[in-house]
């Protein structure tokens, strides 16, 4: 979809102004002054004396026509920036108004287009701002509804009831430890996961650089005195190796970092059924780990099929129940909404099979087409359900976990999903993910270790972000671990000596 805007050059709006296309369209490009080939045309006229007054103004033809207004005050403004942030505002308001009109589609997360809505209501929480307040800005600056303004209320009510101290661990950090390998690669994938089978050279190598990451990083640790909230094993599927190179990496992580049995959570995704053994079971249970995750994404076989997840709807619901006879307290499950070929009943179909297992939590993603994906590269080989059916689904997942005691505790959305939702993560009281809300809140510094790890770095003193990522590719991680490892480690010296 080629957007062509008229009246305005600046093109600083052009990320923002194609984020809200996105909402509507799929690929939109956003092009200023002129587009031979553009399929709408948007007239934007600004009057920025005393107030902003932005007036838009969208054409597809000669018979249509929409035009919205939006009138601001000024508000007080020290430099440049802040006023183009009013000016932002003011165009994006309107943008999303017209195109409302034109497709009938009501965006309930308003011009909202970043991944973790909920930091907005954190951060005004933290300033002391009232909750009428906060509300009332959010509507007023975002154009978020009230469905969507009480969602992240209740799930920054929830985060602060699990974990009381939220606001005081920034001078904690989270580790991350990233395991690339997988029993196959799902179509719908990006992360870090490449296909274990004949490969045991490439994991040798990559496990005996993970194991120095972790022998330097906790040294780090113990040296400055730098505690550990939460420990998450991701990748990958974590449980792809064996059980005893999996012993072998938390006898690891306990002699390497500090008072691991002091860590409030250490959670290790089990996500492929395929991977789960008694042996591997056994040793979770030696290091006292008994939370995973066991990830059907769909109770149907043809859908598991179509995705490449060779495993049988029968193997998931087998290895849930070896998991909770061998001692695991607290089980995730993910459901994915929007996969090929499935509406409401294959929905209903899924969240009736969960009934019948109850885990401890349970995330509901709606699908996303990730640019990186085999599902994104060959479209016309997947057929999803249009944005009505998507909505419909998200609404029974909402009722049923509502209905069966599970309450939303983290919230995050992505590029490219499906109806502009988002993906929700619900629990059984006392059963959240403090690793889950540490990583999508960014209260604290998330180290990432491993390959395809990404560290977030927090400023204890200002909130900044600093961003690291290991290599992706196991032969690069390999390659330059030691180098990557000392990066990091002189970063943490800047942030917290």
């Amino acid at each position: 979809m080629n957007v062509l805007i008229k009246g305005i050059e600046d093109e600083r709006f052009e990320r923002p102004l194609r984020l809200i296309a996105n909402l509507f369209f799929e690929e939109s490009q956003v092009h200023f002054g002129s587009c031979d080939n553009a399929d709408l045309q948007v007239h934007i006229e600004l009057l920025t004396e005393e107030k902003i007054e932005a007036k838009a103004v969208l054409k597809r033809s000669s018979e249509d026509s929409y035009t919205a207004c939006y009138e601001h005050e000024w508000v007080p403004y020290e430099n440049e920036k802040e006023r183009f942030k009013q000016l932002k505002t003011a165009v994006s308001h309107v943008y999303l108004n017209v195109l409302q009109d034109l497709t009938g589609i009501r965006q309930k997360w308003g011009i909202l287009t970043g991944i973790r809505p909920t930091k907005l209501l954190h951060k005004q929480t933290q300033l002391g701002m009232p909750k009428e307040e906060i509300h009332a800005k959010l509507k007023e600056e975002y154009l978020i509804t009230d469905e969507k303004i009480e969602l992240m209320q209740s799930i920054v009510d929830r985060q602060l009831s699990v974990v009381p101290d939220l606001y005081d661990l920034q001078h904690e950090v989270s580790i991350y430890i990233g395991i690339p390998f997988c029993p196959t690669k799902c179509a719908y994938c990006t992360f870090p996961a490449y296909a274990i089978l004949g490969k045991q050279g490439r994991v040798d190598s990559f496990l005996a650089g993970l194991h120095y990451e972790i022998q330097e990083m906790g040294r780090w640790m113990k040296e400055n005195n730098i505690k550990i909230t939460t420990i998450y094993y991701g990748g990958g599927t974590p449980t792809s190796i064996t059980a005893e190179e999996m012993d072998a990496l938390y006898e690891e992580m306990y002699r390497s970092f500090p008072d691991v049995d002091k860590v409030r959570e250490v959670t290790v995704e089990a996500g492929r059924p395929d991977t789960i053994t008694p042996d591997k079971l056994q040793v979770l249970n030696k290091w006292n780990i008994d939370r995973i995750s066991i990830n059907p994404q769909s109770y149907t076989q043809e859908t598991l099929k179509a995705i490449g997840r060779h495993h049988t709807v029968e193997e998931t619901i087998d290895k849930f129940h070896l998991s909770r006879d061998m001692g695991m307290n607290n089980i995730n499950m993910d459901l994915i909404i929007g996969l090929p070929g499935e509406e409401l009943p294959e929905l209903q179909h899924s969240l009736d099979e969960t009934e019948k297992l109850m885990p401890e939590s349970l995330t509901v993603h709606t699908l996303s087409f990730k640019r990186a994906s085999e599902m994104t590269k060959n479209k016309d080989r997947y057929k999803v359900a249009d944005r009505q059916e998507i909505g419909k689904m998200m609404n029974l997942a909402e009722e049923w976990t509502k209905e069966h005691g599970y309450e939303p505790y983290y919230l995050y959305r992505q590029k490219n999903i499906l109806g502009n939702l988002e993906n929700v993560g619900y629990a059984l009281p006392g059963q959240d993910s403090i690793y889950n809300i540490m990583i999508m809140e960014e209260v604290q510094t998330i180290i990432g270790i491993g390959c395809g790890a990404a560290s977030k770095f927090i400023d204890p003193k200002t909130g900044k972000i600093t961003h690291f990522a290991n290599p992706k590719e196991p032969n690069a991680y390999n390659l330059g671990f030691k180098e990557y490892t000392e990066k990091k480690i002189k970063i943490l010296n800047d942030l917290f000596l």
